[in-house]
């Protein structure tokens, strides 16, 4: 009696990216657009509970706030998945990035120009752990535009950093910061391969 089955599935390989990034800045969204399932959401209501812990001026009609993560998605071929977590962006939730970031090959950080203070820790976070990032400027509506230079400036980036437009709304948009990151993380890959 013969028990092998010549139709076994294919060893499937996995990779990471992580979406990162301030409380409000569209990481729920992008991991929403890309996803090719229905996205895993950590969704809390934001209450009156919050005030004076979390800064939500700027984000008056924000009614959730993801206090774990959000993870998504995408089969790039039979034998390549892509997962995508998403970071909460409060700071009383930052312990957990550390976790999410273990095993990713690169991380996305989103910017709102609106708030861009709100910015420096996660760049500060990248840098300090030596994993590939790149900023994406979400461009919301009423968000003013300033100039990539003054952005870098900002920012205080090195000009190796690629920095990006992206409407997260948009799927052809999101999934440009994912392929921009994947080569940024493969060029890193290959500057440190030894000869």
């Amino acid at each position: 009696m013969d028990f092998g089955n010549s139709d076994a599935p294919s060893r499937v390989t996995s990779t990471k990216i992580v979406i990162a990034g301030g409380f409000g800045v569209g990481k729920t969204t992008l991991v929403g657009t890309v996803s090719e399932i229905v996205p895993l959401r950590t969704e809390a209501m934001v209450t009156d509970a919050s005030d004076g812990i979390d800064h939500l001026s700027s984000t008056p009609n924000k009614e959730t706030t993801t206090v774990a993560m959000d993870f998504g998605r995408i089969s790039l071929a039979d034998d390549l998945v892509l997962y995508l977590f998403g970071t909460p962006g409060q700071r009383r939730f930052w312990f957990m990035w550390d976790d999410l970031i273990t095993g990713a090959i690169g991380a996305v950080i989103l910017v709102d120009t609106r708030r861009l203070e709100d910015s420096f820790a996660a760049v500060d976070f990248f840098e300090a752990r030596g994993l590939p990032f790149i900023v994406a400027v979400n461009r919301f509506d009423d968000a003013p535009v300033h100039a990539t230079h003054d952005l870098r400036q900002a920012l205080a980036l090195s000009d190796h950093v690629p920095m990006i437009d992206v409407d997260a709304r948009n799927r052809e948009s999101s999934k440009q910061a994912l392929i921009t990151i994947t080569e940024y993380a493969l060029e890193r890959i290959a500057a440190t391969a030894p000869c």
